[in-house]
């Protein structure tokens, strides 16, 4: 017999909800015309841009690795490659970042893809007791602390924002 869905059931809920970590749920309603999801989903929470963390994918040496990055910064390539052990990073293809996580581009969450894949939070993550993440959809983000994050997506952080 199936099991049945949760309307806000997604891979990283569930994955959360079966580690028996903490976590609570923030829907709002996504605008298709914002130029930054993660910015969108700050304001639209009421919430710092500071603890709103988007998760973007990127190719360090050719191998796929997840940056997660506070929605009002940048990532920086070369901090992350060397984070990451490697020489250089270049933004992943969004249709192969899609593929691999099992979301789709501006709900990608770091928790619960399809296929563990290295991890690099930003070490501003540790400086709030709460941080935001997609929850693995347009308008769903996920409010857990920073080393629940970093526990379950076993990541190491390092200063990869600019």
């Amino acid at each position: 017999m199936a099991k049945s869905k949760q309307s806000t059931g997604t891979p990283a809920t569930v994955a959360l909800t079966k580690a028996k970590v903490e976590f609570s749920t923030h829907t709002y309603e996504h605008d298709p015309a914002a130029k930054s999801f993660g910015l969108e989903a700050a304001e639209a929470l009421g919430l710092q841009p500071a603890q709103v963390f988007k998760t973007l994918l990127v190719e360090v040496d050719g191998k796929l690795t997840v940056g997660v990055v506070p929605v009002d910064r940048q990532l920086d390539l070369k901090a992350i490659a060397a984070a990451a052990g490697g020489k250089k990073a270049v933004m992943a293809d969004p249709a192969a970042a899609e593929r691999t996580t099992g979301y789709v581009v501006g709900g990608i969450s770091p928790i619960g893809q399809k296929r563990p894949l290295p991890t690099v939070v930003d070490s501003t993550a540790t400086d709030h007791p709460t941080v935001y993440v997609s929850g693995g959809r347009r308008g769903l983000d996920i409010g857990l602390s920073p080393a629940d994050l970093i526990k379950i997506t076993n990541a190491r952080t390092a200063a990869i924002a600019r």
